[in-house]
């Protein structure tokens, strides 16, 4: 009769040889390790990001809609009419309204010592007092314009254009250097994900443009806003559709060929269709690596075979059946390329819990990612430690021990 093995004891004798060198057992594990902490990481810095960005696009909602000035037929700047903002708000599926004007050519330097061309690409536009509201910024330094600050050489600067300035926090006295003369900088908003043109502008009320900077309109004689280049508008979450279908022919009727429309929200899909691509790239970089793990757990395991023949002799003269020896190198393999999975998983989870806690990402590992790191290193260990299993199993007890 042959001799019998329960699990316990296949397990125990499976793991002899990994207790008995366990330095090598450890870097034969290492390229298992590398490859599965590659695909946990991409797996899981992918989910954690997308539920960061799906995050962000709640906070910043979906509604909203831009119209900005495009070229005529003539490649001539074009010019929103200056009625355009009341027309549009009055759009039964439209929330609110807001709108910038580009003032002219205007600049903002830190100081009249810095060079004109030295521009740093931003630009001075008029604003309405809803914008931060509409456009989802809010102001992270002093205070955004009021009806009273509007009227005066007042500035907010944008999240970028305060880098660029070299401008961190606000204080009573601090200017900036605009178009010719002094503007007292008011506040400073936070990043506009949704409105990247206010983030890189000086903004500044409607009537300090007009008195310090020129931007002058007349509608039936009497001074207005002026003409806008952008419009930001807030539609109903389940009109956006329809909102956006009308929105260029309601900004300008007479030329809605000259208005571009846009949903700034399609923008961060894209950006996580881009990031996607990358995706493919470094799991494919990961597959590499278990592969070449693989190939390193078949080298140590036909090694440990060719060194352990006298014990696979004696096992086999004890009585061993050719399915305990094949089994017990098999199961071997397989331990050695589970305990490099299970460390690439934790590798890869501690690698996107902190890449995400950096970024203030919720932190997402999906199940895929550490059940298909292990599955994947049990397989790989299976594959690579067959052939070798194969070859303890086919040695007859007396060869092995004549040539131990």
């Amino acid at each position: 009769m042959p001799a019998r093995l329960r699990a316990g004891d296949q397990a125990r004798v499976a793991s002899t040889g990994l207790r008995a060198r366990p330095l090598r057992a450890a870097l034969s594990a290492l390229g298992i390790a590398i490859g599965t902490t590659a695909i946990v990481a991409v797996l899981g810095l992918s989910a954690s990001s997308q539920a960061g960005l799906l995050a962000e696009i709640d906070r910043l909602g979906t509604n909203l809609l831009t119209a900005k000035t495009g070229q005529s037929f003539t490649q001539v700047a074009a010019v929103m009419p200056v009625a355009a903002p009341g027309r549009v708000s009055r759009l039964g599926s439209v929330e609110e309204v807001a709108h910038t004007g580009t003032v002219g050519d205007a600049k903002v330097y830190r100081s009249p010592l810095i060079l004109r061309v030295n521009t740093n690409g931003l630009k001075v536009q008029a604003a309405s007092l809803n914008l931060p509201r509409v456009a989802g910024a809010g102001v992270a330094r002093g205070r955004w314009l009021n009806e009273g600050t509007a009227t005066q050489p007042a500035v907010v600067l944008g999240a970028a254009a305060a880098a660029r300035l070299g401008i961190s926090r606000v204080y009573p006295g601090q200017r900036v250097w605009l178009d010719g003369q002094w503007f007292y900088v008011a506040g400073i908003l936070t990043p506009a994900t949704l409105a990247p043109d206010v983030d890189t502008s000086a903004l500044v009320g409607y009537p300090a443009a007009r008195r310090y900077l020129g931007h002058t309109s007349m509608i039936r004689g009497q001074p207005a806003d002026g003409p806008p280049s952008t419009l930001y508008v807030r539609a109903q979450p389940d009109a956006v559709g329809a909102v956006q279908s009308v929105l260029a022919q309601t900004t300008n009727p007479e030329a809605p060929n000259e208005v571009n429309v846009s949903q700034p929200s399609d923008a961060l899909t894209a950006r996580a269709a881009a990031k996607g691509a990358f995706n493919s790239l470094f799991l494919g970089l990961g597959v590499v690596a278990l592969l070449v793990g693989a190939v390193g757990v078949a080298n140590i395991m036909i090694i440990s075979v060719l060194e352990r023949r006298s014990e696979i002799g004696l096992r086999r003269a004890l009585g061993a059946t050719r399915g305990q020896i094949r089994t017990q190198f098999l199961s071997e393999a397989i331990m050695l390329a589970v305990l490099g999975g299970v460390v690439g998983v934790a590798a890869g989870a501690l690698a996107t819990a902190v890449y995400a806690a950096v970024k203030g990402w919720t932190v997402v590992i999906p199940a895929e990612a550490w059940a298909g790191g292990i599955g994947s290193a049990i397989v790989i260990g299976a594959i690579a430690g067959l052939i070798p299993a194969l070859r303890a199993a086919r040695l007859s007890p007396t060869e092995a021990l004549r040539t131990a």
